[in-house]
């Protein structure tokens, strides 16, 4: 899960089918895919959003969100 990562590990993407439709979209329009490489920035604290970043733009998404994202260490 890209939660249990930690800041500047990196990662490929396996499955974000589990996100939520919106958050897939999102991933999707910025050209985050399954296959995709993404580094963790930082993770903010008290249950903040986790900072990604792939393709050269970073985001941030949920800590909830990104339990459902499904990745591979690099």
């Amino acid at each position: 899960m890209l939660v249990t990562l930690k800041a500047g590990e990196k990662a490929v993407i396996k499955d974000i089918s589990g996100a939520n439709a919106l958050v897939r979209r999102r991933l999707l329009d910025l050209g985050i895919t399954e296959g995709s490489i993404v580094c963790i920035k930082c993770i903010l604290p008290f249950g903040g959003p986790v900072m990604i970043e792939s393709c050269g733009q970073c985001i941030g998404i949920r800590r909830n969100e990104a339990s459902y994202i499904e990745v591979e260490k690099e």
